[in-house]
């Protein structure tokens, strides 16, 4: 199945057969919360336990796996992520690989962190 392209790069990373990523065009436009519980909606968490206690190391790890992984739409992405906070979880997040390429494609400083 043919990838497609973003303005960020000509190679769409697939964050699951058939799904591109969905990666934002900077850091600072993700100005989700940093605190307090998070209730992913249905459509990014199929789980009946979608609340997610930021202050919990691995709550909150598993919510932006699932956000990165799962969002098909940019407002989800700007709501419910923070870009500083990414920053510092990057390397802890289990990512499948397209995920991590898409994002460390358009935004090279995540490789470094």
């Amino acid at each position: 199945m043919p990838a497609v392209s973003t303005p960020a790069t000509s190679v769409a990373y697939l964050a699951r057969p058939g799904r591109p990523t969905l990666v934002a065009g900077s850091l600072a436009e993700l100005r989700g919360p940093v605190a307090g519980v998070v209730e992913l909606p249905v459509r990014l968490m199929w789980s009946s336990d979608r609340a997610f206690d930021l202050s919990d190391p691995d709550q909150l790890l598993w919510m932006y796996e699932n956000v990165l992984r799962e969002s098909t739409n940019l407002d989800d992405l700007r709501r419910l992520l923070n870009g500083r906070t990414l920053r510092q979880v990057w390397r802890l997040l289990n990512l499948p690989r397209g995920v991590r390429l898409a994002w460390e494609t358009r935004h090279r400083g995540l490789r470094a962190a």
